[in-house]
């Protein structure tokens, strides 16, 4: 079954999503740019998310990239969630105070993020309700601490992480009169997610990773080569500093038998996620909430103790925080799920993005040609255009990115033949020869790091 070009590229774009910084008087006082962004599915449906806001409380932009396994539930909710008690782990006490009081005299609430989504982006309006009391009691518990809250960035992304990670395990626990809340609870705890989430306020990168979504900057460097920055490290088997981590936390009896296969119990490639609660509660504790469901079987959750489970937990969704300084040099961050580093390495990336970058700059309509215009200038011109030939056919950085991904042949040529053939793959097969893929670029405004 053939594609036709427009055919693969309508598939290719329909998840994209960009966002440009509106500037002000013509002075872009934001340090992003604009940003661009697109998943491609492999499992049906998709078990990535992806979220991107603006912190209106602190100005601060955050972007964040979730990889779901044994379903989308847990990916999902943390794509709602996670960036909200992020926001709310930044907010000074006065903030919080005004958020509580609104709330308690019904009155409407200062709004926390402004989003920037994409019109497919699944919403559960359901259960939000729900999701903003849990938020609440999160804040009071900030309150009651009786301190300014005052956390330093780092320290707001881990307790946000852990946090949202602990009201996931509270809240299939808890009592449930509703069914569909009941269920959807279930599954999120019982699925799971990794996530990397980068805030960029001013010249201030943070970036907090748990599992193994990655982080990567593209730099200029002043030669005019290009350089990669990785900003997280990947959390899983191949990691010696997650090994060591591990062996410290469990008895050296289990010291062979924490990887098996490379996985964490033989069961999961990352060390580190949200949900999973197999891999973090007591063997009691899991058949007491799953006896009290009836419906396990039909919410498709995955039940499976396995061998060696002797001092649970084995799993944390405790991230690791980079901070990086921005430079004038540093043109783009990517975040993407494993999916696209499973194709591409971190060179490679790079590489295609500045190559994208000078493309763009080459197909900038010349405001001024130098009159008369001089043949061969124009032949080299129509030469460069026709060399380029389906490398220009992108504007969205991610497309080219993904395109890249799953087309290139192993001379990194792009194979139409090749493109086609990934793209229509039977779904139990897609699997088999690729994961989802969910990419986010975001490009830096170089003279705005300047002036900071």
């Amino acid at each position: 079954f053939q594609l036709s070009p427009s055919q693969i590229n309508d598939i290719l774009r329909a998840g994209e999503l960009s966002h440009k910084i509106l500037s002000f008087n013509g002075k872009n006082a934001n340090s992003v740019l604009r940003f661009e962004s697109n998943q491609l599915a492999s499992n049906t449906p998709i078990e990535d998310r992806r979220s991107a806001a603006t912190c209106l409380q602190t100005k601060g932009m955050m972007f964040g990239v979730f990889d779901g396994h044994a379903g989308s539930a847990c990916a999902q909710a943390v794509s709602d969630r996670l960036l909200h008690y992020i926001a709310v782990s930044l907010m000074s006490r006065q903030t919080l105070e005004e958020l509580e009081l609104a709330v308690e005299c019904m009155k409407p609430v200062l709004p926390i993020l402004q989003w920037h989504k994409h019109p497919n982006d699944v919403e559960y309006r359901e259960i939000t309700s729900q999701y903003f009391e849990n938020l609440r009691v999160y804040w009071q518990h900030l309150l009651d601490l009786d301190t300014e809250p005052g956390f330093s960035l780092e320290e707001a992304m881990i307790c946000a992480f852990k946090r949202l990670d602990s009201d996931i395990s509270l809240e299939v626990q808890a009592p449930q009169e509703n069914e569909l809340m009941r269920n959807v609870a279930l599954q999120v705890a019982f699925s799971g997610a990794t996530a990397c989430v980068a805030h960029i306020d001013g010249v201030h990168l943070h970036v907090a990773n748990t599992g193994d979504c990655r982080a990567i900057l593209g730099v200029h460097e002043e030669d005019g080569t290009w350089s990669t920055l990785p900003l997280t490290r990947d959390h899983n088997a191949f990691d010696e500093f997650e090994i060591r981590r591990l062996k410290r936390e469990h008895p050296r009896s289990e010291e062979k038998t924490l990887f098996v296969n490379d996985r964490l119990l033989g069961i999961l490639m990352p060390s580190r996620a949200f949900g999973d609660v197999q891999l973090k509660w007591s063997k009691e504790l899991q058949h007491s909430v799953l006896e009290s469901s009836c419906d396990v079987e039909d919410l498709n959750i995955y039940q499976y103790v396995p061998p060696n489970y002797h001092t649970p937990p084995y799993l944390t969704a405790e991230p690791e925080v980079t901070y990086h300084k921005l430079r004038s040099k540093d043109k783009f961050l990517v975040i993407a799920s494993d999916g696209l580093w499973e194709m591409l390495s971190n060179e490679k990336v790079v590489k295609l993005v500045a190559g994208h970058l000078t493309e763009l700059d080459v197909q900038k309509p010349q405001l001024a040609f130098e009159k008369p215009v001089n043949l061969g200038y124009m032949h080299s011109l129509l030469l460069q255009r026709k060399n380029r030939g389906i490398a220009s056919l992108d504007q969205n950085i991610a497309t080219h990115l993904i395109r890249h991904a799953i087309g290139s042949n192993e001379y990194g040529e792009m194979d139409q033949e090749k493109l086609a053939a990934m793209l229509t793959l039977p779904e139990d097969l897609a699997r088999m020869y690729r994961d989802d893929i969910t990419v986010t670029v975001v490009y830096f405004n170089s003279e705005t790091i300047e002036n900071y």
